[in-house]
């Protein structure tokens, strides 16, 4: 894609900021698409606006053309992500935005999908219409960083969740974890659930903690994730709440050490079993995570024990972290922390977290970062 980089003006940053604030509403239901935003200016006033909705629906453009308040002809547009160039689910954006005569587009950032890359915005160049890119860009990848990771690998954006005291137990010595957070922290990681594709545990947090995980937010408008169990030798229980699929769908990865009539009960109930390669006596986690992203599975959300979690880790298969820390102290060589399995043996091999920001949630503390 050739280069025109925008001249970036106070006023065209405002609208894309705008612009991107109406991408994130649709934070949760647009996936493995992008979220995106639109924005129609015409003569200094905002006619039109819209975002991606729900995947296979209608593109950010296509709705914000349609609740434009007049003939959007000769007006701008300022979309987040560069407009599609190929007919998929919906007819190709390009195509309508040259079709409704728009003077000028300005795009954060390149779509990354092979498909486009490009050729949306030079589509738009060839039929006469002024474009520029780059306004607000590292916002609006950001922004879709799991779609931008799971178009360009195939693989999962893996995200994991930890919950410790401040001396960095994630449950006592006796097992006991409810609750180590607080009702506001809990609450966010309920919205976590909302916005990522899957949630995966391992099986020892299925047999101690007895998890629905769901999405429990209160809102009239909730995307279910599918849950994840990593389970080498089938041990969930057949009454588990987890496996109730009328609630919302479960996988469950196993070895061949799983029971095979098992599996074909579980089956039966409508529990996807995926069956993988061992690696140091467990399921092969790479396995799991690129078979998953053959799904069309494009996040994941691990709120495993730390065993899964620090495999994750070893395997450098997390792209972030959030990790809750609690003004509780619990103490005990024998309490769990996050992160366990053999550990790291060297600082060298010590995974070094990046892009570090804080929250607070009453008492408790946020801590996000990048791997």
């Amino acid at each position: 894609m050739s280069e025109n980089k925008v001249n970036d003006t106070g006023f065209d940053r405002k609208i894309m900021l705008h612009t991107l604030r109406l991408a994130k509403k649709g934070r949760g239901f647009t996936a493995p698409n992008p979220m995106v935003g639109a924005t129609i200016v015409k003569d200094g006033k905002i006619i039109g606006e819209g975002w991606h909705e729900v995947f296979g629906g209608p593109h950010a453009e296509i709705n914000a053309i349609r609740k434009a308040g007049e003939p959007v002809r000769d007006a701008t547009l300022y979309v987040s992500l560069e407009p599609c160039s190929y007919h998929g689910k919906t007819p190709a954006c390009s195509l309508e935005i040259i079709k409704q005569g728009f003077k000028k587009v300005i795009v954060a950032t390149p779509d990354p999908n092979p498909l486009v890359a490009g050729r949306g915005v030079e589509m738009l160049r060839h039929a006469g219409i002024e474009v520029e890119t780059g306004l607000l860009e590292a916002e609006a990848r950001q922004l879709n960083e799991r779609f931008f990771k799971f178009i360009q690998t195939e693989i999962p954006f893996t995200a994991v969740k930890t919950a410790a005291s401040l001396d960095g137990k994630i449950a006592t010595s006796t097992g006991d974890s409810k609750w180590i957070t607080n009702e506001l922290s809990r609450r966010f990681v309920h919205q976590l659930r909302n916005d990522y594709m899957a949630v995966m545990v391992g099986v020892n947090t299925v047999l101690k903690d007895k998890p629905l995980l769901t999405c429990r937010i209160g809102q009239k408008k909730v995307k279910q994730p599918i849950r994840i169990i990593v389970d080498s030798q089938l041990k969930t229980p057949e009454d588990a709440q987890v496996l109730d699929t009328r609630v919302a769908p479960t996988w469950i990865a196993v070895t061949a050490r799983s029971g095979k009539q098992k599996r074909a009960f579980l089956q039966q109930k409508g529990i996807e079993i995926i069956l993988c390669p061992e690696k140091d006596g467990h399921v092969d986690i790479a396995f799991l995570m690129a078979e998953i992203g053959k799904k069309g599975i494009d996040s994941v959300l691990v709120e495993g024990g730390g065993t899964l979690n620090f495999s994750l880790f070893q395997q450098e298969l997390a792209d972030k972290i959030y990790a809750f820390i609690a003004p509780k102290i619990i103490g005990g060589k024998e309490a769990i922390t996050p992160v366990e399995g053999a550990g790291f043996k060297e600082i060298t091999q010590v995974p070094e977290l990046k892009q570090i920001s804080c929250k607070r949630f009453g008492n408790d503390i946020l801590i996000e970062a990048y791997l």
